[in-house]
């Protein structure tokens, strides 16, 4: 089954990835079909951003949270490994407050905040309020 790609020229992967995702939206309801489609584009696509990103979305709302944090935690790592980000808060802080608007820093942000949230969701509170603390501190767009 081919599904038609161009609408989605936005996103920077190869047509065949999107139409692996495309089937896994279009299977949502048969979940484990839908799940081959999503771990397909991932084997394919190594470590790409925006497939980590859409896999973390299929398996929070397929309610598979240990999945969601283990691709969060990928996507952490990758962006890590790009940006040069150190492994120690003391002195990430500071980067990711003078760097909160760059792309690649708010997709950090935005996935450490998801990390917390999944972490909550699989009853680790304390490691979830720590991140939620931490991210309110950079993030002045973040409520209480």
């Amino acid at each position: 089954m081919q599904a038609n790609t161009n609408k989605f020229s936005w996103f920077q992967v190869p047509d065949d990835i999107k139409n692996l995702l495309i089937l896994a939206a279009q299977n949502w309801e048969n979940t484990s079909e839908s799940e081959k489609y999503i771990q397909q584009a991932l084997d394919q696509t190594g470590e790409n951003t925006d497939v980590l990103v859409a896999a973390y979305r299929f398996f929070y709302y397929k309610n598979n949270y240990s999945l969601a944090l283990q691709t969060t935690v990928k996507l952490l790592d990758k962006i890590k490994e790009i940006e040069k980000l150190p492994d120690n808060w003391e002195q990430l802080q500071p980067i990711l407050v003078n760097r909160k608007e760059d792309p690649q820093i708010r997709l950090y942000l935005n996935a450490y905040a998801a990390s917390g949230l999944v972490l909550a969701k699989l009853g680790e509170i304390e490691q979830a309020k720590e991140i939620s603390t931490r991210v309110k501190q950079i993030d002045d767009r973040r409520k209480e």
